[in-house]
């Protein structure tokens, strides 16, 4: 029974650690400021939609997004949208090759970045931000990408396994 919950539960303990994490970010290393954002549920998500669900993976993303949406940045749609279009290509590219567990953590990184600058491109369209293209990808898209990078080094087998656990548990 607790297994049937795990799922959902380690979502919505991501959700809530990502602004835990946020508090460290920016970093100043020298004369440099560096932007390091946490996308451990987006991470997670895409590994969802590898090894467990595409479906439940963007039903996931839909709610996570649109409370996204809500709570942090006051635009309704974008989060919403995107999360679960992140797990649908996940899911489409894992269909064409082996779900290898360092095929999954480089997909899950790259779809991270792509992430990444289709929100920044949404915000400087909208003039939210006037950073431009150079220093977003020095001073944020890198960080964010190694710290995440981080993450999914110490936690990617865990949600494989605990992924893979689920699935099994459902077909007994």
């Amino acid at each position: 029974m607790l297994a049937r919950f795990l799922i959902g539960f380690v979502a919505v303990l991501l959700f809530l650690l990502e602004s835990e994490f946020a508090v460290f970010s920016p970093l100043q290393l020298g004369e440099g400021i560096y932007y390091l954002i946490p996308r451990f549920l987006i991470l997670y998500l895409i590994f969802l939609s590898i090894y467990y669900s595409r479906k439940k993976a963007m039903i996931y993303g839909l709610i996570f997004g649109l409370c996204f949406d809500v709570f942090y940045i006051n635009i309704i749609g974008l989060y919403t949208v995107l999360y679960p279009a992140i797990c649908y290509i996940a899911a489409w590219c894992v269909k064409r090759v082996h779900p290898h567990l360092v095929f999954s953590t480089i997909l899950a990184l790259l779809l991270m970045i792509v992430f990444e600058f289709v929100v920044y491109e949404f915000f400087y369209m909208l003039q939210f931000t006037t950073m431009a293209l150079q220093p977003f990808l020095v001073n944020r898209l890198v960080p964010t990408t190694i710290g995440n990078l981080l993450f999914l080094i110490m936690l990617a087998w865990a949600f494989k396994y605990c992924l893979n656990a689920r699935v099994f548990q459902r077909a007994q």
